[in-house]
């Protein structure tokens, strides 16, 4: 029998405002058994060869065949979040948007691992202050965690988070910038508290990036105001 277990680790978002924080999520889809020997058919192309599949059917070669390249993007998004651990920011995002692309051709937009990958790219697309990518990027992938998972899926919550800190921290953010950011924010610390409590270790974090951003909000507001002033 061939054991297709796929273990797959991703890294939480991470915002420099609040203390850094980082976590594994494990997806694991159990076991899938194969009988060695269906047929007498070679199939599966130089790929099937590659895996040992040749004389297995080709609904079961595909397969096989999926799990060998989700395992390899999964070892290449523990090697992308070994490398921002090391300060090796460029490289990690590099491998990333691999990951990501990767995801988005074998699984579709909508697979949670697709998602997942996403919201990787953009946290450290958001780390680099890329932030035109990273939002969008969340514009494009958040309508669809909303849509799979749903609002209050902790995904959804980390990809608005992302998105906010995008918004807020662009040295070119406008006000309706900053308004959206707040209310995002707003939004994700309220389910955020409600489904995991403040005694969750990231609910202070998610509530201390609301507070930058209305902090943010409100420096801008004032300086729109001063400048509307008439001269003395």
């Amino acid at each position: 029998m061939i054991k297709v277990n796929i273990t797959y680790f991703f890294a939480a978002a991470d915002h420099s405002d609040v203390p850094r924080s980082r976590r594994r999520r494990v997806l694991s889809r159990g076991q899938a058994r194969l009988p060695a020997v269906l047929g007498r058919e070679r199939v599966g192309g130089a790929r099937g060869e590659e895996l040992g599949l040749g004389l297995l059917p080709p609904v079961v070669v595909e397969r096989v065949r999926s799990t060998s390249e989700e395992n390899v993007l999964a070892a290449q998004s523990n090697l992308a979040l070994t490398y921002s651990k090391l300060g090796r920011d460029e490289e990690a995002l590099q491998i990333e948007r691999d990951v990501y692309s990767g995801f988005l051709k074998l699984q579709g937009e909508e697979h949670e691992y697709t998602l997942s990958a996403a919201s990787n790219y953009a946290n450290s697309l958001v780390g680099l202050q890329r932030f035109e990518e990273a939002k969008a990027l969340l514009r494009e992938t958040m309508p669809v965690a909303r849509r799979v998972l749903g609002e209050s899926h902790d995904l959804k919550l980390r990809m608005g988070w992302n998105y906010a800190l995008a918004l807020y921290r662009d040295n070119g953010a406008t006000l309706d910038d900053l308004h959206e950011a707040v209310s995002t924010l707003e939004s994700v610390a309220r389910l955020w508290t409600r489904i995991f409590g403040e005694a969750h270790p990231e609910t202070p974090k998610v509530q201390g990036a609301l507070e930058v951003a209305r902090e943010k909000l409100a420096d801008a507001r004032a300086a729109a105001s001063n400048k509307s002033k008439p001269p003395p």
